[in-house]
């Protein structure tokens, strides 16, 4: 059965019965199993369930997903650009290519 079976309400109702319990209660045990075997799953589906409704998410991307957010994309690509060609174009004293980090510092 997958794990949408489970009504959202019924997993909500199931984590504020087991708040009112102690940790290691035999009532909580048996909470669980006749939980999951009235929705058909197993216990562990159960306790899957209760932990992933508990993680916060959000609820939409950013408007601007994808986007630099300290330089414009034009900016960017011509940064990019001009180190590309500073790194292609110099070399050390014996005609070796230096490192991005040199040839910007130069």
């Amino acid at each position: 059965m997958p794990q949408h079976a489970i009504p959202a309400e019924a997993v909500m109702d199931l984590r504020r019965r087991l708040a009112t319990l102690p940790p290691r209660s035999p009532e909580r045990r048996r909470l669980m199993h006749e939980t999951a075997r009235l929705y058909g799953v197993s216990e562990q589906t159960l306790y899957r369930v209760l932990r992933q409704q508990s993680k916060p998410r959000a609820v939409t991307r950013r408007m601007d997903r994808g986007v630099p957010r300290v330089l414009p994309q034009g900016a960017l690509t011509r940064y990019l650009e001009l180190i590309a060609a500073v790194k292609l174009r110099t070399t050390n004293g014996k005609g070796r290519h230096l490192s991005t980090g040199e040839a910007i510092r130069l």
